[in-house]
C-alpha cells in the first residue's frame, strides 16, 4: 500500500494497491510528490527571505508561516510514504 500525496475530500489520506510502480496512478503521484518538494523549496526560501527582513509585517510573517506549514505537511506526507508506513 502507498500512501498517496493528497487527501480524499473528507480529507481521509488515500491509499494505493498495485505492485506496479509505473502504473498511471504510480507515476501521476510521483509528479505530485515533485511538484510538492519542488514546491516546499520555494517556500523556504520566501519564509526565509521575510524572515531575514526586519520590516515585515505581520500580514507577510503570517502568510510565509501559512505556506511553511503547509508544505511541510506535504513533505511529511511524502516521508511517510516513502518509509512505507500507512498509519
Amino acid at each position: 500500500m502507498r500512501l498517496l500525496p493528497w487527501t480524499g475530500v473528507d480529507g481521509k489520506p488515500c491509499y494505493l494497491s498495485t505492485d506496479d510502480p509505473d502504473s498511471l496512478l504510480s507515476r501521476l503521484a510521483d509528479d505530485v510528490e515533485a511538484a510538492q518538494l519542488a514546491s516546499a523549496e520555494t517556500v523556504l526560501v520566501g519564509a526565509r527571505t521575510v524572515l531575514r527582513d526586519p520590516k515585515a509585517g505581520e500580514r507577510a510573517v503570517r502568510f510565509a508561516l501559512t505556506r511553511a506549514v503547509e508544505s511541510l505537511g506535504d513533505v511529511l506526507r511524502i516521508a511517510v510514504s516513502r518509509r512505507g508506513d500507512t498509519r
